[in-house]
Protein backbone atom coordinates (compact mmCIF):
# COMPACT_ATOMS: atom_id res chain seq x y z
CA UNK A 1 0.00 0.00 0.00
CA UNK A 2 1.51 3.34 -1.09
CA UNK A 3 0.72 6.75 0.32
CA UNK A 4 -0.32 9.32 -2.25
CA UNK A 5 0.88 12.89 -1.77
CA UNK A 6 -1.61 15.55 -0.91
CA UNK A 7 -2.96 17.16 -4.06
CA UNK A 8 -1.66 20.58 -4.78
CA UNK A 9 -5.13 22.03 -4.89
CA UNK A 10 -6.00 20.80 -1.38
CA UNK A 11 -6.87 23.86 0.74
CA UNK A 12 -4.29 24.50 3.45
CA UNK A 13 -5.54 25.75 6.83
CA UNK A 14 -4.38 29.26 7.56
CA UNK A 15 -3.00 30.28 10.95
CA UNK A 16 -6.16 32.25 11.71
CA UNK A 17 -8.37 29.23 11.07
CA UNK A 18 -6.21 27.03 13.33
CA UNK A 19 -6.22 29.60 16.11
CA UNK A 20 -10.01 29.91 15.90
CA UNK A 21 -10.36 26.13 16.14
CA UNK A 22 -8.04 25.97 19.15
CA UNK A 23 -9.87 28.81 20.79
CA UNK A 24 -13.19 27.06 20.24
CA UNK A 25 -11.88 23.90 21.93
CA UNK A 26 -10.08 25.68 24.78
CA UNK A 27 -13.07 25.69 27.12
CA UNK A 28 -12.33 26.98 30.62
CA UNK A 29 -14.00 24.75 33.18
CA UNK A 30 -16.27 26.33 35.76
CA UNK A 31 -13.92 25.49 38.65
CA UNK A 32 -11.25 27.71 37.05
CA UNK A 33 -13.55 30.30 35.57
CA UNK A 34 -15.26 30.97 38.90
CA UNK A 35 -12.20 30.59 41.11
CA UNK A 36 -12.32 33.09 44.03
CA UNK A 37 -10.26 36.21 43.32
CA UNK A 38 -10.89 38.10 46.58
CA UNK A 39 -11.40 37.16 50.20
CA UNK A 40 -15.07 38.07 49.81
CA UNK A 41 -15.45 35.39 47.12
CA UNK A 42 -14.01 32.68 49.38
CA UNK A 43 -17.15 30.86 50.49
CA UNK A 44 -17.37 29.14 53.88
CA UNK A 45 -13.95 30.24 55.20
CA UNK A 46 -14.89 33.53 56.84
CA UNK A 47 -12.76 32.81 59.91
CA UNK A 48 -9.62 32.50 57.75
CA UNK A 49 -10.39 35.57 55.66
CA UNK A 50 -11.03 37.78 58.67
CA UNK A 51 -7.82 36.71 60.40
CA UNK A 52 -5.68 37.32 57.31
CA UNK A 53 -7.29 40.68 56.59
CA UNK A 54 -6.78 41.84 60.18
CA UNK A 55 -3.15 40.72 60.03
CA UNK A 56 -2.57 42.73 56.85
CA UNK A 57 -4.29 45.80 58.28
CA UNK A 58 -2.29 45.70 61.52
CA UNK A 59 1.01 44.82 59.83
CA UNK A 60 1.30 41.50 61.69
CA UNK A 61 1.77 39.26 58.68
CA UNK A 62 3.71 36.10 59.58
CA UNK A 63 6.54 34.78 57.45
CA UNK A 64 5.02 31.27 57.11
CA UNK A 65 1.43 30.01 56.85
CA UNK A 66 0.02 26.50 56.74
CA UNK A 67 -3.43 26.06 55.16
CA UNK A 68 -5.02 22.67 55.94
CA UNK A 69 -8.37 21.17 55.07
CA UNK A 70 -10.27 18.86 52.73
CA UNK A 71 -9.92 19.02 48.97
CA UNK A 72 -11.55 21.86 47.07
CA UNK A 73 -12.36 24.12 50.03
CA UNK A 74 -10.17 27.05 48.94
CA UNK A 75 -6.66 26.51 50.33
CA UNK A 76 -4.70 27.32 47.16
CA UNK A 77 -7.15 30.06 46.21
CA UNK A 78 -6.67 31.66 49.61
CA UNK A 79 -2.90 31.46 49.16
CA UNK A 80 -3.12 33.29 45.82
CA UNK A 81 -5.49 35.91 47.22
CA UNK A 82 -3.13 36.49 50.16
CA UNK A 83 -0.22 36.81 47.74
CA UNK A 84 -2.14 39.38 45.66
CA UNK A 85 -3.14 41.31 48.79
CA UNK A 86 0.53 41.52 49.83
CA UNK A 87 1.87 42.32 46.35
CA UNK A 88 -0.88 44.66 45.15
CA UNK A 89 0.46 48.03 43.98
CA UNK A 90 -2.12 49.74 46.20
CA UNK A 91 -1.18 47.76 49.28
CA UNK A 92 -0.66 45.69 51.18
CA UNK A 93 -4.46 45.80 51.22
CA UNK A 94 -7.26 43.77 52.75
CA UNK A 95 -8.72 43.04 49.31
CA UNK A 96 -6.61 42.89 46.12
CA UNK A 97 -7.67 45.22 43.33
CA UNK A 98 -7.25 42.55 40.61
CA UNK A 99 -6.52 45.24 38.00
CA UNK A 100 -2.91 46.21 38.70
CA UNK A 101 -0.09 44.36 36.86
CA UNK A 102 0.99 42.52 40.03
CA UNK A 103 -2.53 41.15 40.69
CA UNK A 104 -3.04 40.20 37.05
CA UNK A 105 0.28 38.36 36.88
CA UNK A 106 -0.49 36.36 40.02
CA UNK A 107 -3.98 35.54 38.74
CA UNK A 108 -2.56 34.25 35.46
CA UNK A 109 0.31 32.44 37.22
CA UNK A 110 3.03 34.46 35.47
CA UNK A 111 4.45 36.41 38.41
CA UNK A 112 8.19 35.94 38.84
CA UNK A 113 7.96 36.86 42.51
CA UNK A 114 5.16 34.43 43.42
CA UNK A 115 6.47 30.91 42.87
CA UNK A 116 4.02 28.00 43.08
CA UNK A 117 5.63 24.62 43.77
CA UNK A 118 3.95 21.23 43.61
CA UNK A 119 5.13 19.37 46.67
CA UNK A 120 4.22 16.03 45.09
CA UNK A 121 6.59 16.63 42.13
CA UNK A 122 9.42 18.32 44.01
CA UNK A 123 9.93 16.03 46.96
CA UNK A 124 13.71 15.74 47.08
CA UNK A 125 16.27 17.61 49.11
CA UNK A 126 17.88 18.98 45.91
CA UNK A 127 14.68 20.82 45.09
CA UNK A 128 14.65 22.47 48.50
CA UNK A 129 18.32 23.40 48.20
CA UNK A 130 17.55 25.09 44.90
CA UNK A 131 14.70 26.93 46.61
CA UNK A 132 17.07 28.10 49.37
CA UNK A 133 19.47 29.46 46.77
CA UNK A 134 16.63 31.35 45.11
CA UNK A 135 15.55 32.86 48.43
CA UNK A 136 18.74 34.91 48.70
CA UNK A 137 17.77 37.16 45.82
CA UNK A 138 15.47 40.14 46.25
CA UNK A 139 12.12 40.19 44.45
CA UNK A 140 12.22 41.48 40.89
CA UNK A 141 9.20 43.77 40.88
CA UNK A 142 7.06 43.23 43.99
CA UNK A 143 7.50 43.70 47.73
CA UNK A 144 7.97 40.07 48.63
CA UNK A 145 9.16 36.82 47.15
CA UNK A 146 6.31 34.43 48.02
CA UNK A 147 6.62 30.65 47.80
CA UNK A 148 3.37 28.66 47.65
CA UNK A 149 4.02 24.94 48.17
CA UNK A 150 0.94 22.79 47.54
CA UNK A 151 0.63 19.29 49.05
CA UNK A 152 3.58 20.07 51.28
CA UNK A 153 3.15 16.80 53.19
CA UNK A 154 4.60 14.99 50.15
CA UNK A 155 8.09 16.38 50.79
CA UNK A 156 10.65 13.87 52.01
CA UNK A 157 12.07 13.96 55.52
CA UNK A 158 15.42 15.21 54.25
CA UNK A 159 13.67 17.97 52.30
CA UNK A 160 11.81 19.07 55.42
CA UNK A 161 15.07 19.10 57.38
CA UNK A 162 16.73 21.22 54.70
CA UNK A 163 13.86 23.71 54.95
CA UNK A 164 13.88 24.06 58.74
CA UNK A 165 16.52 26.75 59.22
CA UNK A 166 15.30 28.86 56.32
CA UNK A 167 11.72 28.55 57.49
CA UNK A 168 12.60 29.65 61.01
CA UNK A 169 14.70 32.69 60.04
CA UNK A 170 13.87 33.65 56.45
CA UNK A 171 14.98 36.94 54.88
CA UNK A 172 12.49 39.79 55.44
CA UNK A 173 11.44 39.78 51.79
CA UNK A 174 10.32 36.10 51.81
CA UNK A 175 6.93 34.63 52.70
CA UNK A 176 5.99 30.93 52.73
CA UNK A 177 2.46 29.61 52.22
CA UNK A 178 2.01 25.85 52.57
CA UNK A 179 -1.15 23.92 51.69
CA UNK A 180 -1.97 20.31 52.57
CA UNK A 181 -4.89 17.94 52.97
CA UNK A 182 -2.98 15.78 55.49
CA UNK A 183 -1.43 17.98 58.20
CA UNK A 184 -0.67 14.96 60.40
CA UNK A 185 2.06 14.00 57.90
CA UNK A 186 3.86 17.33 58.28
CA UNK A 187 6.67 17.15 60.88
CA UNK A 188 5.96 18.94 64.13
CA UNK A 189 9.13 20.97 63.63
CA UNK A 190 7.57 22.49 60.51
CA UNK A 191 4.16 22.98 62.14
CA UNK A 192 5.68 24.89 65.05
CA UNK A 193 7.22 27.41 62.65
CA UNK A 194 3.97 28.22 60.81
CA UNK A 195 0.68 29.90 61.52
CA UNK A 196 -1.87 27.18 60.91
CA UNK A 197 -5.33 27.83 59.43
CA UNK A 198 -7.84 24.96 59.27
CA UNK A 199 -10.27 25.27 56.37
CA UNK A 200 -13.74 23.82 57.00
CA UNK A 201 -15.98 21.79 54.76
CA UNK A 202 -18.33 24.19 53.02
CA UNK A 203 -21.95 23.82 54.22
CA UNK A 204 -24.38 22.55 51.62
CA UNK A 205 -26.68 25.64 51.66
CA UNK A 206 -23.69 27.90 50.87
CA UNK A 207 -22.61 25.67 47.98
CA UNK A 208 -26.17 25.74 46.63
CA UNK A 209 -26.25 29.56 46.85
CA UNK A 210 -22.95 29.78 44.98
CA UNK A 211 -24.12 27.33 42.30
CA UNK A 212 -27.35 29.28 41.92
CA UNK A 213 -25.37 32.45 41.23
CA UNK A 214 -23.12 30.70 38.73
CA UNK A 215 -25.92 29.07 36.69
CA UNK A 216 -27.70 32.43 36.60
CA UNK A 217 -24.57 34.07 35.18
CA UNK A 218 -24.10 31.16 32.76
CA UNK A 219 -27.76 31.51 31.69
CA UNK A 220 -28.56 27.87 32.42
CA UNK A 221 -31.89 26.64 33.84
CA UNK A 222 -31.28 24.28 36.77
CA UNK A 223 -33.88 23.49 39.43
CA UNK A 224 -33.27 23.83 43.14
CA UNK A 225 -33.49 20.06 43.61
CA UNK A 226 -30.81 19.45 40.96
CA UNK A 227 -28.54 22.11 42.45
CA UNK A 228 -28.92 20.45 45.85
CA UNK A 229 -28.07 17.02 44.40
CA UNK A 230 -25.00 18.47 42.68
CA UNK A 231 -23.88 20.24 45.87
CA UNK A 232 -24.37 17.08 47.93
CA UNK A 233 -22.29 15.13 45.42
CA UNK A 234 -19.48 17.62 46.09
CA UNK A 235 -19.45 16.57 49.76
CA UNK A 236 -18.42 19.96 51.13
CA UNK A 237 -15.97 20.73 48.28
CA UNK A 238 -16.72 23.73 46.07
CA UNK A 239 -14.34 22.52 43.37
CA UNK A 240 -15.94 19.06 43.26
CA UNK A 241 -19.39 20.65 43.09
CA UNK A 242 -18.37 22.88 40.16
CA UNK A 243 -16.79 19.92 38.38
CA UNK A 244 -20.03 17.98 38.84
CA UNK A 245 -22.02 20.95 37.52
CA UNK A 246 -19.75 21.00 34.46
CA UNK A 247 -20.49 17.31 33.89
CA UNK A 248 -24.23 17.86 34.24
CA UNK A 249 -24.21 20.76 31.76
CA UNK A 250 -22.22 18.69 29.28
CA UNK A 251 -24.82 15.93 29.53
CA UNK A 252 -28.03 17.96 29.73
CA UNK A 253 -27.22 21.17 27.89
CA UNK A 254 -28.80 24.43 28.95
CA UNK A 255 -32.07 22.85 30.07
CA UNK A 256 -31.38 20.51 32.98
CA UNK A 257 -34.02 17.97 34.07
CA UNK A 258 -34.06 16.56 37.59
CA UNK A 259 -34.40 12.93 36.49
CA UNK A 260 -31.41 13.30 34.16
CA UNK A 261 -29.29 14.69 36.99
CA UNK A 262 -30.24 11.84 39.32
CA UNK A 263 -29.49 9.26 36.61
CA UNK A 264 -26.18 10.85 35.67
CA UNK A 265 -24.85 11.26 39.19
CA UNK A 266 -26.07 7.86 40.39
CA UNK A 267 -27.26 9.30 43.70
CA UNK A 268 -30.35 8.35 45.68
CA UNK A 269 -33.30 10.55 44.89
CA UNK A 270 -34.35 12.45 48.02
CA UNK A 271 -37.98 11.86 47.04
CA UNK A 272 -37.36 8.12 47.41
CA UNK A 273 -36.09 8.65 50.97
CA UNK A 274 -39.15 10.73 51.82
CA UNK A 275 -41.42 8.03 50.40
CA UNK A 276 -39.65 5.43 52.52
CA UNK A 277 -40.06 7.38 55.76
CA UNK A 278 -43.70 8.06 54.87
CA UNK A 279 -44.31 4.32 54.39
CA UNK A 280 -42.70 3.59 57.75
CA UNK A 281 -44.72 6.25 59.57
CA UNK A 282 -47.93 5.02 57.88
CA UNK A 283 -47.04 1.36 58.69
CA UNK A 284 -47.50 0.52 55.00
CA UNK A 285 -45.57 -2.72 54.50
CA UNK A 286 -46.54 -3.06 50.84
CA UNK A 287 -45.24 0.42 50.03
CA UNK A 288 -41.96 -0.35 51.82
CA UNK A 289 -41.43 -3.50 49.75
CA UNK A 290 -42.26 -1.61 46.55
CA UNK A 291 -39.62 1.00 47.41
CA UNK A 292 -36.97 -1.70 47.85
CA UNK A 293 -37.96 -3.13 44.47
CA UNK A 294 -37.55 0.31 42.88
CA UNK A 295 -34.17 0.76 44.53
CA UNK A 296 -33.10 -2.58 43.05
CA UNK A 297 -34.45 -1.69 39.60
CA UNK A 298 -32.60 1.63 39.63
CA UNK A 299 -29.36 -0.22 40.30
CA UNK A 300 -28.65 1.52 43.60
CA UNK A 301 -26.37 -0.25 46.04
CA UNK A 302 -28.53 -1.58 48.88
CA UNK A 303 -25.99 -0.75 51.56
CA UNK A 304 -25.58 2.79 50.22
CA UNK A 305 -29.34 3.24 50.25
CA UNK A 306 -29.47 1.93 53.83
CA UNK A 307 -26.79 4.45 54.81
CA UNK A 308 -28.82 7.21 53.16
CA UNK A 309 -31.84 6.07 55.19
CA UNK A 310 -29.79 6.20 58.40
CA UNK A 311 -28.79 9.78 57.62
CA UNK A 312 -32.41 10.56 56.68
CA UNK A 313 -33.84 9.33 59.99
CA UNK A 314 -31.01 11.06 61.84
CA UNK A 315 -32.33 14.28 60.33
CA UNK A 316 -35.69 13.60 61.99
CA UNK A 317 -34.02 13.06 65.37
CA UNK A 318 -31.99 16.27 65.12
CA UNK A 319 -35.11 18.17 64.12
CA UNK A 320 -36.90 16.82 67.20
CA UNK A 321 -34.25 17.76 69.75
CA UNK A 322 -32.58 20.87 68.30
CA UNK A 323 -33.94 24.40 68.47
CA UNK A 324 -31.84 25.39 65.43
CA UNK A 325 -31.57 22.27 63.25
CA UNK A 326 -30.36 24.14 60.16
CA UNK A 327 -26.91 24.47 61.75
CA UNK A 328 -26.64 20.71 62.35
CA UNK A 329 -28.25 19.37 59.17
CA UNK A 330 -26.58 19.39 55.77
CA UNK A 331 -29.86 20.17 54.00
CA UNK A 332 -31.18 22.83 51.69
CA UNK A 333 -34.12 24.93 52.86
CA UNK A 334 -36.63 23.03 50.73
CA UNK A 335 -35.43 19.66 52.02
CA UNK A 336 -35.57 20.94 55.59
CA UNK A 337 -39.22 21.87 55.14
CA UNK A 338 -40.03 18.39 53.81
CA UNK A 339 -38.32 16.81 56.82
CA UNK A 340 -40.10 19.15 59.22
CA UNK A 341 -43.48 18.23 57.68
CA UNK A 342 -42.95 14.49 58.17
CA UNK A 343 -41.29 14.72 61.60
CA UNK A 344 -44.64 15.20 63.36
CA UNK A 345 -45.64 11.62 62.49
CA UNK A 346 -43.11 9.95 64.81
CA UNK A 347 -42.00 10.33 68.40
CA UNK A 348 -38.37 10.61 69.45
CA UNK A 349 -38.48 7.11 70.97
CA UNK A 350 -39.83 5.64 67.72
CA UNK A 351 -37.16 7.37 65.65
CA UNK A 352 -34.42 6.02 67.90
CA UNK A 353 -35.80 2.51 67.53
CA UNK A 354 -35.96 2.94 63.73
CA UNK A 355 -32.32 4.01 63.70
CA UNK A 356 -31.36 0.97 65.77
CA UNK A 357 -33.01 -1.33 63.22
CA UNK A 358 -31.29 0.40 60.28
CA UNK A 359 -27.89 0.43 61.96
CA UNK A 360 -28.16 -3.30 62.69
CA UNK A 361 -29.18 -4.00 59.08
CA UNK A 362 -26.32 -1.91 57.69
CA UNK A 363 -23.78 -3.76 59.83
CA UNK A 364 -25.08 -7.14 58.61
CA UNK A 365 -25.00 -6.31 54.89
CA UNK A 366 -21.24 -6.67 54.32
CA UNK A 367 -21.37 -10.18 55.78
CA UNK A 368 -24.30 -11.42 53.72
CA UNK A 369 -25.11 -12.00 50.08
CA UNK A 370 -28.80 -11.18 50.63
CA UNK A 371 -28.59 -7.41 51.04
CA UNK A 372 -32.02 -6.84 49.52
CA UNK A 373 -33.60 -9.31 51.93
CA UNK A 374 -31.90 -7.65 54.90
CA UNK A 375 -33.19 -4.23 53.83
CA UNK A 376 -36.71 -5.59 53.24
CA UNK A 377 -36.83 -7.23 56.66
CA UNK A 378 -35.52 -4.06 58.30
CA UNK A 379 -38.21 -1.91 56.69
CA UNK A 380 -40.93 -4.44 57.53
CA UNK A 381 -39.79 -4.48 61.15
CA UNK A 382 -39.86 -0.69 61.21
CA UNK A 383 -43.38 -0.69 59.77
CA UNK A 384 -44.63 -3.15 62.40
CA UNK A 385 -42.90 -1.69 65.44
CA UNK A 386 -45.60 -0.56 67.85
CA UNK A 387 -45.35 2.36 70.24
CA UNK A 388 -44.07 1.54 73.70
CA UNK A 389 -46.18 2.27 76.76
CA UNK A 390 -44.96 5.46 78.51
CA UNK A 391 -43.39 4.83 81.90
CA UNK A 392 -45.75 7.26 83.63
CA UNK A 393 -48.74 5.39 82.29
CA UNK A 394 -47.30 2.05 83.43
CA UNK A 395 -46.82 3.41 86.94
CA UNK A 396 -50.40 4.69 87.07
CA UNK A 397 -51.77 1.37 85.88
CA UNK A 398 -49.72 -0.56 88.43
CA UNK A 399 -51.00 1.72 91.17
CA UNK A 400 -54.51 0.98 89.96
CA UNK A 401 -53.72 -2.74 90.20
CA UNK A 402 -52.55 -2.40 93.80
CA UNK A 403 -55.48 -0.27 94.87
CA UNK A 404 -58.41 -1.73 92.98
CA UNK A 405 -57.50 -5.36 92.57
CA UNK A 406 -57.65 -5.05 88.81
CA UNK A 407 -61.43 -4.51 88.62
CA UNK A 408 -61.41 -0.88 87.42
CA UNK A 409 -58.35 -0.72 85.21
CA UNK A 410 -58.05 2.03 82.60
CA UNK A 411 -58.07 0.73 79.04
CA UNK A 412 -54.69 0.26 77.33
CA UNK A 413 -53.62 3.28 75.27
CA UNK A 414 -51.67 1.29 72.67
CA UNK A 415 -52.32 -1.63 70.41
CA UNK A 416 -51.61 -4.95 72.17
CA UNK A 417 -48.03 -6.15 71.81
CA UNK A 418 -47.07 -9.25 69.95
CA UNK A 419 -47.49 -12.50 71.91
CA UNK A 420 -44.70 -14.57 73.45
CA UNK A 421 -43.45 -11.67 75.56
CA UNK A 422 -42.74 -12.41 79.19
CA UNK A 423 -44.40 -10.49 81.98
CA UNK A 424 -42.17 -7.49 82.84
CA UNK A 425 -40.43 -7.40 86.19
CA UNK A 426 -42.65 -4.55 87.34
CA UNK A 427 -45.73 -6.74 86.85
CA UNK A 428 -44.17 -9.79 88.49
CA UNK A 429 -43.24 -7.81 91.59
CA UNK A 430 -46.79 -6.58 92.26
CA UNK A 431 -47.73 -7.31 95.88
CA UNK A 432 -50.49 -9.89 96.15
CA UNK A 433 -51.84 -12.10 98.92
CA UNK A 434 -49.50 -14.95 99.74
CA UNK A 435 -50.51 -18.35 98.42
CA UNK A 436 -49.65 -20.66 101.30
CA UNK A 437 -48.49 -24.08 100.14
CA UNK A 438 -48.74 -27.17 102.29
CA UNK A 439 -45.97 -27.65 104.82
CA UNK A 440 -42.86 -29.40 103.49
CA UNK A 441 -42.43 -31.41 106.64
CA UNK A 442 -43.04 -31.39 110.40
CA UNK A 443 -42.00 -28.26 112.21
CA UNK A 444 -39.65 -28.59 115.18
CA UNK A 445 -42.57 -28.22 117.61
CA UNK A 446 -44.76 -30.81 115.90
CA UNK A 447 -44.87 -34.38 117.28
CA UNK A 448 -42.69 -36.88 115.44
CA UNK A 449 -44.67 -38.77 112.85
CA UNK A 450 -45.03 -42.57 113.16
CA UNK A 451 -43.56 -45.04 110.71
CA UNK A 452 -40.56 -44.72 108.44
CA UNK A 453 -41.00 -40.99 107.61
CA UNK A 454 -41.18 -40.26 111.32
CA UNK A 455 -38.03 -42.23 112.02
CA UNK A 456 -36.13 -40.38 109.24
CA UNK A 457 -37.31 -37.03 110.65
CA UNK A 458 -36.18 -38.11 114.12
CA UNK A 459 -32.72 -39.09 112.87
CA UNK A 460 -32.51 -35.77 111.00
CA UNK A 461 -33.12 -33.90 114.24
CA UNK A 462 -30.50 -35.93 116.10
CA UNK A 463 -27.80 -36.44 113.43
CA UNK A 464 -28.54 -34.60 110.21
CA UNK A 465 -25.83 -36.22 108.06
CA UNK A 466 -27.20 -39.66 108.91
CA UNK A 467 -30.76 -38.55 108.30
CA UNK A 468 -29.91 -37.33 104.81
CA UNK A 469 -28.52 -40.77 103.99
CA UNK A 470 -31.69 -42.49 105.25
CA UNK A 471 -33.84 -40.27 102.95
CA UNK A 472 -32.48 -42.31 100.01
CA UNK A 473 -33.21 -45.70 101.64
CA UNK A 474 -36.24 -47.91 101.08
CA UNK A 475 -37.96 -49.30 104.22
CA UNK A 476 -38.21 -52.99 103.26
CA UNK A 477 -39.38 -53.74 106.82
CA UNK A 478 -39.94 -51.37 109.72
CA UNK A 479 -41.18 -52.58 113.14
CA UNK A 480 -40.17 -52.43 116.78
CA UNK A 481 -38.27 -55.66 116.34
CA UNK A 482 -36.86 -55.51 112.84
CA UNK A 483 -35.66 -52.59 110.68
CA UNK A 484 -34.52 -53.52 107.18
CA UNK A 485 -33.31 -50.71 104.85
CA UNK A 486 -32.57 -51.22 101.14
CA UNK A 487 -30.05 -49.24 99.05
CA UNK A 488 -28.85 -49.72 95.46
CA UNK A 489 -25.89 -52.04 95.22
CA UNK A 490 -22.56 -50.19 95.32
CA UNK A 491 -24.20 -46.85 96.17
CA UNK A 492 -22.46 -44.20 98.25
CA UNK A 493 -25.22 -44.27 100.87
CA UNK A 494 -24.90 -48.05 101.37
CA UNK A 495 -21.14 -47.84 101.79
CA UNK A 496 -21.51 -45.06 104.38
CA UNK A 497 -23.95 -47.07 106.54
CA UNK A 498 -21.83 -50.23 106.33
CA UNK A 499 -19.28 -48.52 108.52
CA UNK A 500 -19.43 -50.23 111.97
CA UNK A 501 -19.51 -46.99 113.96
CA UNK A 502 -22.23 -45.45 111.75
CA UNK A 503 -24.30 -48.64 111.91
CA UNK A 504 -24.01 -48.65 115.74
CA UNK A 505 -25.23 -45.04 115.88
CA UNK A 506 -28.17 -45.91 113.63
CA UNK A 507 -29.07 -48.91 115.83
CA UNK A 508 -28.97 -46.75 118.97
CA UNK A 509 -31.25 -44.10 117.35
CA UNK A 510 -33.68 -46.81 116.20
CA UNK A 511 -33.89 -48.16 119.77
CA UNK A 512 -34.65 -44.71 121.12
CA UNK A 513 -37.31 -44.04 118.49
CA UNK A 514 -39.04 -47.42 118.79
CA UNK A 515 -38.54 -47.64 122.56
CA UNK A 516 -37.32 -51.21 121.96
CA UNK A 517 -34.24 -53.05 120.73
CA UNK A 518 -34.83 -53.65 116.99
CA UNK A 519 -32.36 -55.40 114.75
CA UNK A 520 -31.09 -53.07 112.01
CA UNK A 521 -30.17 -54.71 108.69
CA UNK A 522 -28.88 -53.23 105.42
CA UNK A 523 -29.87 -54.83 102.11
CA UNK A 524 -28.19 -54.38 98.73
CA UNK A 525 -30.79 -53.95 95.94
CA UNK A 526 -30.16 -55.06 92.37
CA UNK A 527 -32.39 -54.37 89.37
CA UNK A 528 -35.59 -52.35 89.22
CA UNK A 529 -37.31 -50.82 92.24
CA UNK A 530 -40.80 -51.59 91.00
CA UNK A 531 -43.06 -52.74 93.86
CA UNK A 532 -40.65 -51.59 96.57
CA UNK A 533 -41.58 -48.89 99.11
CA UNK A 534 -40.75 -45.28 98.11
CA UNK A 535 -37.91 -43.36 99.66
CA UNK A 536 -38.50 -40.18 101.66
CA UNK A 537 -36.70 -38.24 98.90
CA UNK A 538 -39.11 -39.55 96.27
CA UNK A 539 -42.10 -38.63 98.41
CA UNK A 540 -40.73 -35.11 98.85
CA UNK A 541 -40.35 -34.71 95.07
CA UNK A 542 -43.94 -35.84 94.47
CA UNK A 543 -45.22 -33.47 97.15
CA UNK A 544 -43.16 -30.59 95.71
CA UNK A 545 -44.59 -31.21 92.23
CA UNK A 546 -48.08 -31.18 93.63
CA UNK A 547 -47.46 -27.93 95.53
CA UNK A 548 -46.04 -26.29 92.39
CA UNK A 549 -49.09 -27.28 90.36
CA UNK A 550 -51.41 -25.83 92.98
CA UNK A 551 -49.28 -22.71 93.19
CA UNK A 552 -49.33 -22.13 89.43
CA UNK A 553 -53.08 -22.75 89.28
CA UNK A 554 -53.73 -20.28 92.10
CA UNK A 555 -51.38 -17.68 90.58
CA UNK A 556 -52.92 -17.88 87.09
CA UNK A 557 -56.41 -17.41 88.55
CA UNK A 558 -55.40 -14.49 90.78
CA UNK A 559 -57.14 -11.25 89.65
CA UNK A 560 -53.98 -9.12 89.86
CA UNK A 561 -52.00 -11.53 87.72
CA UNK A 562 -54.86 -11.77 85.23
CA UNK A 563 -55.02 -7.98 85.00
CA UNK A 564 -51.26 -7.67 84.51
CA UNK A 565 -51.32 -10.23 81.69
CA UNK A 566 -54.18 -8.32 80.06
CA UNK A 567 -52.33 -5.00 80.27
CA UNK A 568 -49.04 -6.25 78.84
CA UNK A 569 -50.53 -8.90 76.52
CA UNK A 570 -47.94 -11.31 77.85
CA UNK A 571 -47.62 -14.94 78.89
CA UNK A 572 -46.68 -16.34 82.29
CA UNK A 573 -43.55 -18.39 81.82
CA UNK A 574 -42.62 -19.12 85.44
CA UNK A 575 -44.33 -19.09 88.85
CA UNK A 576 -42.38 -19.23 92.10
CA UNK A 577 -43.37 -18.75 95.72
CA UNK A 578 -42.18 -15.60 97.48
CA UNK A 579 -39.99 -16.46 100.44
CA UNK A 580 -40.15 -13.90 103.24
CA UNK A 581 -38.91 -14.13 106.77
CA UNK A 582 -41.13 -13.14 109.67
CA UNK A 583 -39.56 -9.71 110.08
CA UNK A 584 -40.03 -8.82 106.43
CA UNK A 585 -43.66 -9.91 106.57
CA UNK A 586 -44.36 -7.76 109.61
CA UNK A 587 -42.74 -4.78 107.86
CA UNK A 588 -44.85 -5.29 104.75
CA UNK A 589 -48.00 -5.66 106.77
Amino acid sequence: MSLKPCPSNFPAYSKSVRSEAIQALSYLVLARKWRPQTFQDLIGQEHVCRTLQNAIESGRVAHAFLFTGARGVGKTSAARILAKALQCENGPVQEPCNVCPACLEITSGNSVDVIEIDGASNTGVEDIRELRENIKYLPSRCRFKIFIIDEVHMLSTSAFNALLKTLEEPPPHVKFIFATTEPHKVPITILSRCQRFDFKRIPLPKIVDRLRTIVAEEKVAVSEASLTAIARKGDGSMRDSLSTLDQVLAFCGNDVEDDEVIALLGVVDRRLLLETSRAVFDRDCQAALDIVARVDSFGYNMRSFCQELIDHFRNFVVLKVSSNPAELLDLAEGELEDIREQATAGTLDQLQRYLSVLLKAESEMPLSGFTRLILEMALLKMCTLLPVVPVDELIERLKALEGGGGNNLPPPSVTPRAPQATVPAAARSVEMPAITPPSAGPSPSAPILEGWPGFVAFVNSEKKSLGKILEHGRPLQFSAKDVEIGFPAGSFHLSCLQDAETLATLTELAARYCKAAPTVRLTSLNGENKGLPSTVQEKKSLEADGRQRKLEEAARKHPLVTAAVEIFEAEITEVSALERDAGAKEEID
